[in-house]
This record gives structure tokens, C-alpha cells and sequence, in this order.
């Protein structure tokens, strides 16, 4: 049994390689092989430790820590790797034509893993895709959990798992949703019949926008007409979200409250259609054949047209009760309605006070509000659905003259002086037409401030001329 353990241990120990005057022995392999191993598995512990006690008490996002945890690590192992070889021994000079040569057979043999090695180097120095980031390459979503030299590891909105190559990313179009910043813009088509209202439909999706607790107020929603279809009017409507990974999600929550709406104003959705003409024997002529509506597919009952379910008037009919809004056209109707939006204030919630710089005027959908005098401590009145308040302050740039507040839950459709602004800059007959109403209403702008007279009672054309003046002052109108 000793002369086995002895020749074992002259077999291991004699040396098999020269390496710059340095005898290499199997044993020293193994040593050599054992101490790289442990210069990697230090290398993970400390950079893990790195970046669970210190990277992420400082608050650093999880595509950085990824970044300072991969190059530490790879750093730690080349600095460890160069002290074993030295300290083994190895004339690291002596390996430089061994290496190039071996480096010219990798290159041929190993193509694609040595691609995705240097495309995960520049994926973790460039940073344009980071752990945490929601991206889409190809035909996979998902969000990027983990960045290594090789590859990335994806997970998809159905919590799988894809090991994605990393040259991937590189050679082929990767869209990153959180790249700059993590808002996006969703686009929902919607296809209506042809004899829908423009107006009403646009309401209709902008309400649906509205009442999605993920879509963002600001940049707020569009709607678009997009194409005349066969069946109908393809309308689009944009909103802005920022979780890029419920795109989804967020897209069926507004395809439910989408076709809510437009039941409630009985807007209809229509299906393909078709007239068949059946040609009579006896009198040669063209007689359109009845069309069925189409079963039900659950209950294989005729399907029943959508019908109104509420008597409310709609937000056009609302605005048309101002005098201001009156007269519009169809087309200044429509930039009216999607300029505002729709704010829900809670019992006893004060939705304006006196003496407050006027930003937004309301109109009451559902709900009621008290307008009283803080300042005399004067109760003056109480609005209800329909009415509207603010606009004369908003135009005319004047304080609040009292303080509005809700007395049951209320429902407003809000028009903030930015959205005004850039429907009178685009529409400039509906501001000559909001300057020659206010400009009917002569005592109270006296009352105001708004003009002041030098002597005598002022001209209807010196008021008119004093509107004009004040709305170019506060939004900016070139008459």
C-alpha cells in the first residue's frame, strides 16, 4: 500500500509543463485550479455582500447595483486569478503567445459564446438595459431580473422565466419601456357605427380615461378619428401610463370602462354587415333581403340593440346652458369637451376659497356645492347638477369672489386655465365669441376692476375693447 501512495505521489508531483523555467506538476494544477475557485466563490460572496449592505442602503436603483456588483466581480477575479498564477510560480510573459494562439482557435471555435460575452459587456458599461427594466425584443416582454456575461435573464408578465442570449439584445430592435423614464403611451382602438356623434363619442372615451385610477392626468388623454372602415368609424384613444408592465392589464380595465360608456349613451359598436339582393323571376328587379341581427352566442337569442340608460344630459348640452359656449361649432365643441376632465370631491371639501387666484372652472355633473362669503360670513347659494362656476374669475383673471364647497359627494368636469388657453389660441372665433359675451356683462366688470373708465359711462366698444385686452393679457389672444 506505501509504494501505491508513493508512486501516487511522484506520479503527481513530477512535472508534465515548463512554463518559463517553472516546473508544473499535476499537484500544482490541482492547487493552482483550488485557488481559482476560491478567488471566484470570494469573489461572489463580497460582491453580493457589496450590494446587499452597502449598494442598497445608499438607495441605488437595481440597474446601477447590477452594474457595481458585475464589475466587481469580474474585476476581483482577474486581480485574484494574476496573484494565484504569480504566486505559483507562472511567468504570466511566458503565456502571452500560448494565449494568442489558443485565442485564435476560440475565436473560430467559439463565436457566439465569445459574442454574447462582449455584448454583455456592453450591455452593463452602455446601461441602455438594466435589471428592472420592462423591454421587448422580438416577440418577449418582460422584465430584465438579472445581467450576466453570457446572458440576461427575462421575466415575462406570466412570471416565466427566459434566458435570453445576450447578443440578442444587441443585433436585433429591443424596445425598453423604462428607458428615460417610465411613462408610455397606450393606443386603444375603438370602432364605432357611422351615425355616432363625434362629440359624444369623444366624451365617452375621454370619461373611460378619466375614471382608469392608472392612467395619468397629465400629459393628459386624446382621442383620435383615425380611418373610415367598412363596418364604421375607427377612433383611437391615447393615454399615458407610468407601469409599462400592467400595459396590458390597464388596456383590458379601459376596454371594460370603454364599453360602459358608450352603452350608457347607446353609441353603437357595430359587426360586419352584408346586403344580399335576390333578383325576382316575375318582375326582374333588386329586392334587398331582411338582415338578422346576430345571436347571441351565449343564450343563441337575438341580440338586443344597446339601449339609453340614462336620462342625463350629456357634457355638450351642459356646456351649450353657458353663454359663452352657446354658439359653437360642432368642431370648437369637440376641443372643448376633450380640454377638460372629470374630479371627484368628497363631502364638505373645498373646491375653491375667496380670495384665491382663479386656475379652473366647474360644471356640477352630479352632486351639490354651497357658495358662501367667508368674509361677511354670508351664505349666498347652492348649486346643483347642471350649473357651473369659476368661469367669470378664470376669464377675467380676478380673485375668487367666494368660497365653493360640496355638500355631498360631487362630481365636476374641470377646464383648468392651461387647457382654455390652448383652445382660444386655436380657436380664435370662439374667444372673439367668449369676449363679446363677457363684454354684455359691463356692471359686473366694473364691479371687478376689469375696466375703469376715465370719465362718464364707458361705450359697449371701449368695453369690448377692454376684454380683449385683458384675455390677450392672460392667455395671450391676438385680435
Amino acid at each position: 500500500m506505501g509504494e501505491v501512495f508513493r508512486y501516487v505521489g511522484q506520479f503527481m508531483t513530477t512535472p508534465i509543463l515548463d512554463l518559463g523555467g517553472n516546473p508544473i506538476s499535476i499537484a500544482s494544477i490541482f492547487s493552482i485550479l483550488f485557488m481559482l475557485a476560491l478567488v471566484v466563490f470570494g469573489a461572489q460572496i463580497l460582491c453580493s455582500w457589496l450590494q446587499r449592505a452597502v449598494l442598497s442602503r445608499l438607495g441605488i436603483n437595481r440597474g446601477l447595483q447590477e452594474v457595481v456588483k458585475v464589475t466587481s466581480k469580474y474585476l476581483i477575479i482577474a486581480i485574484g486569478a494574476v496573484t494565484v498564477l504569480q504566486s505559483a510560480g507562472i511567468n504570466l510573459n511566458s503565456l502571452a503567445v500560448f494565449a494568442s494562439v489558443v485565442g485564435i482557435g476560440v475565436g473560430f471555435g467559439l463565436q457566439n459564446l465569445a459574442s454574447n460575452f462582449f455584448s454583455g459587456l456592453i450591455i452593463v458599461f452602455e446601461q441602455t438595459i438594466k435589471v428592472g427594466d420592462y423591454v421587448e425584443v422580438g416577440s418577449l416582454r418582460g422584465t430584465i431580473e438579472r445581467i450576466s456575461i453570457r446572458s440576461t435573464i427575462v421575466r415575462t408578465p406570466d412570471d416565466v422565466f427566459v434566458i435570453v442570449p445576450n447578443q440578442k439584445f444587441i443585433q436585433d430592435n429591443t424596445v425598453n419601456w423604462s428607458y428615460g423614464g417610465q411613462t408610455c403611451r397606450l393606443h386603444i382602438p375603438v370602432l364605432v357605427a357611422y351615425d355616432s356623434d363625434p362629440v359624444n363619442v369623444t366624451e365617452a372615451l375621454l370619461t373611460a380615461a378619466r375614471l382608469e385610477p392608472r392612467v395619468l392626468s397629465f400629459p393628459a388623454a386624446d382621442v383620435w378619428m383615425r380611418t373610415f372602415e367598412d363596418n364604421g368609424i375607427l377612433y383611437e384613444l391615447l393615454v399615458w401610463v407610468d407601469q409599462p408592465p400592467l400595459q396590458e392589464p390597464i388596456k383590458s380595465s379601459l376596454n371594460f370602462r370603454i364599453e360602459y360608456e358608450l352603452r350608457q349613451r347607446h353609441i353603437e359598436i357595430p359587426y360586419p354587415q352584408r346586403v344580399v339582393h335576390i333578383k325576382s323571376s316575375d318582375h326582374h328587379k333588386l329586392m334587398p333581403s331582411p338582415i338578422a341581427t346576430p345571436p347571441d352566442p351565449q343564450t343563441s337569442a337575438p341580440l338586443r340593440p344597446l339601449g339609453k340608460t340614462s336620462s342625463r344630459p350629456s357634457l355638450r348640452d351642459l356646456l351649450r346652458r353657458m353663454s359663452y359656449f352657446e354658439t359653437c361649432s360642432e368642431s370648437e365643441m369637440l376641443a372643448l369637451v376633450a380640454s377638460g376632465y372629470r374630479k371627484v370631491f368628497r363631502t364638505g371639501e373645498v373646491i375653491c376659497r375667496e380670495g384665491e387666484p382663479s386656475d379652473a372652472f366647474y360644471i356640477i355633473l352630479h352632486g351639490q356645492v354651497e357658495v358662501i362669503s367667508e368674509r361677511t360670513n354670508v351664505y349666498i347659494t347652492t348649486l346643483h347638477d347642471g350649473e357651473f362656476f369659476g368661469e367669470i374669475a378664470l376669464l377675467t383673471g380676478t380673485p375668487r369672489t367666494a368660497t365653493v364647497r360640496t355638500l355631498v359627494d360631487t362630481t365636476l368636469f374641470v377646464i383648468e386655465r392651461l387647457q382654455l388657453q390652448t383652445l382660444l389660441v386655436q380657436h380664435h372665433e370662439l374667444a372673439e365669441q367668449i369676449a363679446a359675451k363677457l363684454s354684455e356683462r359691463k356692471q359686473m366688470l366694473l364691479e371687478l376692476g376689469v375696466i375703469v373708465p376715465d370719465n362718464g359711462e364707458p361705450s359697449e366698444k371701449d368695453v369690448l375693447w377692454w376684454v380683449r385686452d385683458r384675455l390677450n393679457a392672460l392667455f395671450g389672444i391676438q385680435w
